[in-house]
């Protein structure tokens, strides 16, 4: 008797559940709507199917439960008995594969007007190739990726010099138009997913694959890796924002083409120690830093990063917060510096300068800490001297005082909670790994190792 209560059980647990849950479907957003139905398909028979046979069993352990006056009556074969259960279920089967074989033929039928945009998927990041305006993608090859070439864009294709590229930012679309998204992996198996569109494709490297949705209402919407890609793999995140036709052609008229990435002059050291001059105040003559003023050592780290962090201040991605007081004093000196050339040439003077070894400041074991930066090192280098294909800084030679102020402000959303702060979003989820103080003591004691 206390199978049948639990079998009914589950059959009522499981239907109260499926009712009153709050994990359902994200509201739609794109015109695929036929999946939500194949879906619903799906799961009304498997559900009939589930209660069916659940309380089924509950009903024969009741009826033919044991009995010494009753013996069992065995029936090797019943052929009008396997013929119902085989059309029965030739039946469901068919009705559940049907719809998805009709949903898959129209996912898998491009239309013609449809735009194009590239995805292109590493550890742990996204990037977006929109054709230009001869409307047409350029010829990439892995052989051609580098530092400075990361999608590995042809240097003998001029189709390409028009084309835009997009990193460590929103993937935008118009509102009402249909795209078809080729998709690319760098490095190992990765899946783009947009939940509120309702596709989703593997990224195999080497191959390139494909989508195509059309968005039906604006907003922000997420992008994820629905594929174990690594040891960031639930960081790798992203947005598509859709918005109208007009505010998205203003927009990517605004963006730099591949042509004119290449024409970037590298910074000029010496322009730039003729400007560093009203930082010297804080972060000291050579850049050294300077824990009184809370000032971190800026000499010899890489000048794509210091670039990056000086426009985040300027734009008010970072510094803004109102529990971030260092970075609001930081942001009015980054304005200072108005042009990309300024900050380009500050950056550069400052990654020319030899760090010094600062002195550490915390008590932890390094043993521990050690363990603690396998995650970290999966960005920032098994040595923690960076990697600027994921965007990653140096941390070893950093003062540990300061890399205890960023993680704490990681961990609180008081830095990486701007929506356009793609690499201080990911942080945040990483710092949050490191359970307690200790934890971050022991990481911090390790990094005073290297």
């Amino acid at each position: 008797m206390k199978i049948v209560i639990a079998l009914v059980l589950l059959v009522l647990g499981s239907l109260a559940f499926h009712w009153w849950s709050p994990w359902w479907f994200t509201p739609l957003a794109s015109n695929w709507g036929t999946i939500d139905t194949t879906i619903d398909i799906t799961l009304y028979i498997t559900g009939f199917v589930f209660v069916a046979v659940n309380l089924f069993l509950a009903l024969a352990v009741f009826r033919y439960r044991h009995s010494a006056n009753r013996r069992a009556d065995y029936e090797p074969e019943n052929a009008s008995l396997e013929k119902w259960l085989t059309g029965i279920t030739t039946v469901g089967i068919v009705a559940m594969l049907a719809p998805g074989l009709a949903v898959w033929a129209d996912f898998v039928k491009v239309p013609e007007d449809a735009d194009i945009v590239e995805v292109f998927g590493e550890q742990w990041q996204w990037s977006y190739r929109y054709p230009g305006a001869d409307g047409q993608l350029g010829e990439v090859d892995a052989r051609f990726m580098s530092v400075d070439n990361p999608l590995g864009m042809s240097p003998n294709d001029p189709a390409g010099a028009d084309d835009i590229l997009i990193r460590g930012e929103d993937l935008r679309l118009p509102l009402d138009r249909s795209v078809k998204v080729l998709l690319r992996s760098r490095d190992v198996l990765h899946n783009f997913a947009v939940p509120q569109f309702r596709v989703k494709m593997d990224m195999v490297p080497g191959t390139v694959s494909y989508v195509w949705f059309t968005p039906t209402r604006t907003g922000r919407f997420d992008v994820m890796c629905m594929e174990l890609c690594g040891i960031a793999h639930y960081a790798m995140r992203g947005n598509v924002i859709v918005e109208e036709q007009e505010d998205f052609e203003r927009w990517l008229a605004e963006q730099r083409t591949w042509a004119e990435i290449q024409g970037d002059a590298r910074g000029d050291p010496v322009a730039g120690k003729a400007q560093y001059t009203v930082c010297a105040a804080c972060h000291g003559g050579s850049g050294q830093g300077n824990q009184d003023m809370h000032a971190p050592q800026l000499a010899g780290m890489p000048a794509w990063y210091l670039q990056r962090q000086l426009e985040h201040y300027q734009q008010g991605v970072r510094g803004a917060h109102e529990a971030d007081t260092f970075g609001q004093q930081m942001a009015p000196m980054a304005a200072i510096l108005g042009s990309r050339e300024a900050v380009r040439d500050v950056s550069a003077w400052l990654s020319s300068l030899p760090p010094t070894q600062p002195a550490g400041t915390v008590s932890g074991d390094p043993g521990r800490g050690k363990a603690h930066y396998n995650s970290c090192g999966a960005c920032h280098g098994n040595r923690a001297q960076g990697n600027e294909a994921l965007q990653a800084p140096g941390l070893a030679g950093l003062q540990d005082w300061y890399i205890r102020q960023q993680l704490e402000n990681f961990r609180k959303g008081i830095r990486g909670g701007h929506s356009d702060d793609r690499y201080g979003q990911q942080m945040v989820l990483m710092a949050r790994s490191l359970q307690n103080e200790q934890s971050i003591n022991d990481l911090l004691s390790y990094l005073n190792t290297l």
